[in-house]
């Protein structure tokens, strides 16, 4: 695999790791505050997808 596709599988893993322990943490008491979480969250969710089928774009171009 190119090494451009792994670092986008490694940055939506990041961001799917960051989306999800901000649901959590807004489910508790958030240890950033609300607002910084939510941000966190409005950021990195969008993110995933972003980067995940960036990903797989690249893997497809590069296969052919």
């Amino acid at each position: 695999m190119p090494l451009k596709v792994l670092l986008l599988l490694g940055g939506s893993c990041i961001a799917a790791i960051a989306a999800v322990g901000s649901v959590f943490e807004l489910t508790a008491t958030p240890r950033f505050g609300v607002i910084a979480t939510v941000i966190i969250l409005l950021i990195t969710a969008p993110a995933t997808f972003f980067l995940f089928t960036a990903a797989l774009r690249e893997a497809q171009a590069t296969q052919d």
